[in-house]
């Protein structure tokens, strides 16, 4: 009796062509048009700062860390509203991370404000979210995360550089 033919256990046969490779995706041709808007909404979030920090602010002493960290984080949300719109590398992620610590700090200022029988302020914070909410939902959406990822600025090569040559 004839043996079975050895060609149905064997592990199918592979083309030996490598297999074409994914190219990866196109970069923006230009600023999207989200960029601006999460700027626009980033200088809100530092303006807001501002306000916090005029509002913690005492006339008896020079300087409060009170005053001093509101003020801090609206020159880093100004300075990713800046980067965002020139398109640096991350930029994005420093515009998220203050328009967070925004969304985080004001419905405790309105509990605060709530607690202590303020319900018009505790409503005017509320209202206040308006600005970081959006300047995170801006920040975090794909246009801005490739305009401002770190491969799109690669530089051009150096022409008429001259390698120095050893021994």
């Amino acid at each position: 009796m004839a043996s079975s033919s050895s060609r149905s256990r064997a592990a199918a046969r592979r083309s030996p062509r490598a297999a074409p490779r994914q190219q990866p995706p196109p970069l923006p041709a230009g600023r999207p048009v989200l960029a601006p808007f999460a700027a626009v909404f980033g200088v809100l979030v530092a303006v807001e700062y501002l306000w916090l920090a005029w509002l913690l602010r005492d006339p008896e002493v020079a300087t409060s860390w009170a005053v001093a960290v509101p003020a801090v984080l609206a020159v880093l949300a100004l300075a990713g509203a800046v980067l965002v719109v020139l398109g640096r590398a991350r930029a994005w992620v420093l515009l998220a991370v203050v328009g967070f610590v925004l969304v985080l700090s004001l419905p405790g200022t309105a509990v605060l404000f709530g607690a202590l029988g303020l319900g018009a302020v505790a409503g005017q914070a509320l209202l206040l979210l308006a600005g970081p909410v959006g300047c995170l939902v801006l920040a975090v959406r794909r246009p801005v995360r490739e305009w401002t990822r770190p491969a799109r600025a690669t530089r051009a090569p150096e022409r008429g550089r001259r390698t120095q040559r050893t021994g």
